[in-house]
């Protein structure tokens, strides 16, 4: 009994430490990335900043791509989740600033904007973004609109994809394509025009 007990006390510490190791990699890894860009970025340096050897981050991730792909998608998770205040237009804005802030001005929107521009040049990286972080996003994204639904402020036959990608595509675009700032009034214009007119239905 005794020695099944010590056991379990070993697991559970071996845990704890894999589990400060693997966020200390990936606060290393948006540090450096911010600090030195896409290219800059090594292995060898992740493991020197993060205080771990080498073979540890290979043992987890095969690359500095999968490394950042786990790092955004871990800080869009706690990130981007819409708040829920009873209130479309309030959840929307209070959405959508929190989103632009999250692209423009975080460690993580840096990582965001390293990944896809590697995905323009590598299949493997786009469809990684696309299935790992995206697609989880997109129904994070359509959580208020859900929620507006089910408590009758939109029509039944509401079409949110269509307004989803309305309400962040043109933040996606200033981030990704103009470099265009996107303060706090340009996405509160964004939600105003969306729900001023009546909602587009599913065709």
């Amino acid at each position: 009994m005794a020695g099944d007990t010590s056991r379990a006390a070993h697991h559970g510490n071996r845990h704890r430490r894999s589990a400060e190791a693997r966020r200390a990699v990936l606060e290393a890894t948006d540090d450096l990335l911010v600090e030195r860009g896409f290219a800059g970025l090594t292995i060898e340096g992740i493991a020197a900043r993060a205080g771990v050897a080498k073979q540890t981050i290979y043992r987890w991730w095969p690359s500095k791509t999968e490394i950042l792909m786990d790092a955004f998608t871990d800080d869009a998770a706690q990130h981007l989740t819409p708040p829920d205040s009873g209130d479309l237009g309030e959840d929307l804005r209070r959405h959508l600033r929190n989103l632009a802030e999250f692209l423009t001005t975080s460690d993580a929107g840096a990582v965001f904007r390293a990944l896809a521009g590697q995905a323009q040049h590598d299949p493997e990286v786009a469809t990684r973004l696309r299935t790992d972080h995206l697609g989880k996003q997109r129904e994070r994204d359509r959580l208020p609109l859900r929620r507006a639904l089910d408590r009758g402020e939109l029509p039944p036959d509401t079409d949110i994809d269509f307004l989803v990608d309305e309400l962040v595509g043109p933040i996606y675009y200033r981030v990704l394509v103009t470099g265009e700032p996107v303060p706090q009034e340009f996405t509160d214009r964004l939600v105003a025009h969306v729900l001023r007119r009546p909602p587009v239905a599913t065709p």
